[in-house]
């Protein structure tokens, strides 16, 4: 008799549904944790450890990983163990990372004057410092030496670059971008036949000409400024004997990661955070920052939500307030839900061949004919992007939207009309602050949407890497027309792209990491406003 109480009840489907709302935060929570474990980890500075092989060399290294040996069919399966090891130094051995059976290693000890340099390119080099250059002359041999005098020049070195980079790309890139426009110039005029063009290419060569003769000088000032930096050099030996000599310019961060105290590997782990947070990436992307993709990510999710929104409101408004009910109306609402469900690789192909070739081609054709055949806006660019997923999730805008109207109460709008208030008037002032909150609730859907989707980005405008910002110091400093970087194509980039799988893991979980927060920041925000409107607009319907 209880059970039957029981099922009359619906307690079965409400101890079913909570099991399966458990099991789905579980699993939720299993991600999240798996992802910022591997992620944030990363950047934990780990002791370095050599390794004595009884029939091999000796190597130095990370020890990141040990598992069980799998030997199917054998008494030995999985009771034997192997341990990888980060070696680094992949010019000088060939793979930055290494398996060895634990019967092979002979001893394990971890020396104190062994050194872990993180530099431009090639990954990280390990060894030991043993000399000091400064242009071709020793002035420090031996660890102990070495080691105080290459900390100032590693400081030095961030100087350097810095200024470096003011030059390459403030100084050079605006006088670039004045030679661009003189050309344009040059090429506008050479499309008139008027006597009066001739004169004004004289007139613009002759800037050409100054303009490259400032070329010539920065360059010149750039080379001296690398040779200058460049000058100062350490010698490194590896674990195996070999040398490698590298320009202190090239080393971003080196500590001795055997006497690092707890408060030296946490300030290491501060450093590093921020550097992948504010800085451009390098080395295939698997070292460095991601600010590119930070920053184009979030530019292009508030490009989107500026088009698609008000296009869905304005959509939705028809069909509540304005449209005839009727079977026309309605297939256009079973056509808006189809349109949410369509593969967004469609969107992008539609992208493509509407906003890339057709509206961007035209634009070109009349507003840029000097720059042709080179493209402008017949190209990929973060706009085209934009637009492309604002398609993509205004289907999404338009359903809350309409949802969030149709819980305004009559009532409501009836005591706006009998005030005297025209439709507009009441639309406007009454039904459209109590449908606020709804509408954001649309935009949030279609913000945790759009900034996770990589498909139609993939043929619309983001590439793997884009040094040029789309907002910049340049003239007309909005350049909608650039390429961009996204932290979703990021993850798909470094994860299944890159030539070193093995280094690039730790990046794909702290670019995941960074999405994630970045989505619920986004939404966070939608969330407080609408919460905000919401107690201001209060009714029965909420």
């Amino acid at each position: 008799m209880a059970v039957r109480d029981a099922i009359r009840r619906g307690d079965p489907a409400i101890w079913l549904t909570g099991t399966g709302l458990g099991i789905s935060l579980l699993m939720i929570a299993a991600m999240i944790g798996l992802i910022l474990m591997n992620g944030l980890g990363f950047f934990w500075p780990r002791p370095l450890t050599h390794l004595q092989l009884t029939d091999g060399p000796a190597l130095l290294g990370e020890i990141v990983a040990r598992e069980a040996i799998p030997r199917p069919g054998s008494p030995d399966h999985l009771r034997d163990h192997r341990t990888q090891i980060k070696l680094g130094n992949r010019d000088l051995s060939g793979a930055d990372f290494r398996w060895v059976d634990d019967a092979q290693i002979a001893t394990r000890t971890r020396p104190g004057d062994v050194v872990y340099i993180e530099r431009r390119e090639y990954g990280p080099l390990i060894g030991t410092p043993i000399r000091l250059l400064d242009d071709g002359t020793d002035i420090a041999d031996g660890a102990d030496a070495v080691w105080p005098a290459l900390q100032p020049l590693i400081e030095q070195a961030a100087a350097d670059r810095r200024r470096i980079r003011v030059i390459e790309r403030d100084e050079i890139g605006a006088i670039n971008a004045r030679l661009e426009a003189e050309r344009l110039v040059v090429r506008r005029l050479e499309l008139r036949s008027d006597a009066a063009a001739a004169a004004d290419r004289a007139v613009s060569a002759a800037r050409v000409a100054e303009l490259e003769k400032a070329y010539a000088a920065t360059e010149s000032r750039l080379g001296d400024a690398i040779a200058e930096a460049s000058r100062h050099r350490v010698v490194v030996a590896a674990a195996d004997g070999a040398e490698k000599e590298l320009a202190t310019l090239d080393i971003y961060r080196a500590y001795r990661a055997n006497e690092l105290s707890f408060a030296g590997r946490a300030g290491i782990y501060a450093s590093r955070l921020w550097e992948f947070l504010a800085d451009e990436p390098r080395e295939s992307n698997t070292e460095g920052g991601i600010f590119p993709a930070i920053f184009g990510t979030v530019m292009m999710v508030i490009l989107m939500s500026i088009v698609a929104v008000p296009f869905g409101v304005l959509a939705a408004l028809y069909l509540r307030e304005y449209a005839r009910q009727g079977p026309l109306v309605r297939l256009v609402r079973i056509g808006v839900n189809n349109l949410a469900g369509v593969p967004s690789i469609v969107f992008g192909v539609f992208g493509l061949g509407f906003f890339v070739y057709f509206v961007g081609g035209t634009i070109d054709q009349t507003f840029f004919p000097e720059r042709l055949p080179t493209p402008t806006f017949g190209t990929g660019g973060i706009l085209w992007a934009s637009l492309t997923l604002a398609l993509l999730t205004v289907p999404v805008v338009i359903v809350a939207a309409e949802e969030a109207l149709g819980a305004v109460p009559r009532s409501m709008r009836e005591a706006s009309l009998a005030a005297g208030a025209t439709k507009f008037q009441t639309i406007r002032r009454v039904v459209l602050p109590a449908a606020a909150p709804g509408i954001l609730t649309g935009l949030i859907l279609a913000m945790a949407r759009g900034s996770g989707e990589v498909a139609p980005l993939m043929i619309t405008g983001v590439v793997k890497l884009a040094p040029d910002l789309p907002l910049d110091a340049i003239p007309p400093f909005l350049h909608l027309d650039r390429k961009f970087m996204h932290l979703g194509y990021h993850i798909y980039d470094v994860g299944f792209q890159s030539p070193n799988v093995e280094a690039a893991k730790p990046m794909v979980y702290a670019t995941a990491i960074l999405l994630l927060a970045i989505v619920i920041a986004l939404n966070l925000t939608a969330i407080v406003v609408r919460n905000h409107l919401r107690k201001r607009y209060r009714t029965s319907a909420f």
